[in-house]
């Protein structure tokens, strides 16, 4: 038997299996049933202790405007959507690669 057809069988099955495996886990992360992976993190807020009763009048302007975009945005939906992006993104160089990998499994078996 000639090995570039055996190569190119296990490079075919290889890059379907890359694909297959890219598309199911996207299925399974937009449908929830396992969490994005996070590639950002939220920044964990630090409480600031008064003194004396008074703030600095810039960190109450930063705590009001933080107050009326919480009204606005949900805390961490930024966040989420840059990890979604960041996923969707490596899931199409996944996707390109199992193709490119399973062509030269094709033109091998050919």
């Amino acid at each position: 038997m000639n090995y570039s057809k055996i190569v190119g069988s296990l490079l075919l099955i290889g890059g379907v299996s890359v694909i297959g495996w890219t598309l199911m886990s996207s299925f399974n992360i937009f449908t929830a049933k396992t969490p994005v992976p996070e590639f950002f993190e939220m920044p964990i807020e630090k409480t600031s202790t008064q003194t004396g009763g008074t703030q600095d009048i810039q960190e109450q302007v930063q705590q009001m405007i933080s107050e009326q975009l919480k009204g606005f945005l949900p805390t961490d939906s930024i966040t989420q959507f840059l990890n979604l992006a960041v996923w969707s993104i490596l899931a199409g160089l996944l996707i390109f690669g199992g193709t490119q990998i399973a062509g030269l499994g094709i033109k091998l078996i050919k």
